[in-house]
């Protein structure tokens, strides 16, 4: 029995989709600091872009006001197994930034799949004690 419910939970973890935070904290989703961005829209924009390809999620003030809006793509089982690490973009305040950022993870995401160029204008590192934050 033991070895039948690990072989489950290890195809389980297997199959874990990437998953999707936008920050909607203090600054992100702010229409005062970033006017003309439809805020509200952008986390159902984003779920309907991806298609059911991994759940996203708002969060609380991730503590990098100054790259608002924030997008963070954490890998799924198999793109962490292959190295991929969770992927921090900033600036993310217009719909093709949502478009490729879909795309992308409909195609494996980290680990599995290389990001359209262009997302590399969007990326950035934060410290530690900001990751650790959001994986916790």
């Amino acid at each position: 029995m033991g070895a039948m419910s690990s072989k489950r939970s290890g195809r389980a973890a297997a199959e874990t989709p990437c998953r999707v935070t936008v920050c909607r904290g203090c600054c992100c989703g702010d229409g005062a600091k970033i006017p003309g961005v439809d805020h509200a829209g952008q986390i159902p924009r984003l779920r309907a872009a991806l298609g059911g390809a991994a759940p996203v999620r708002a969060s609380e003030c991730l503590d990098v006001c100054d790259q608002a809006n924030v997008v963070v793509v954490q890998p799924s089982a198999a793109g962490r197994a292959a190295g991929g690490r969770p992927v921090w973009l900033g600036l993310v305040n217009d719909d093709d930034a949502l478009a490729d950022i879909a795309a992308w993870i409909r195609e494996g995401g980290p680990g599995i799949a290389a990001p359209p160029g262009v997302l590399d204008l969007y990326a950035f590192t934060v410290s530690r004690r900001v990751r650790e934050a959001l994986e916790s």
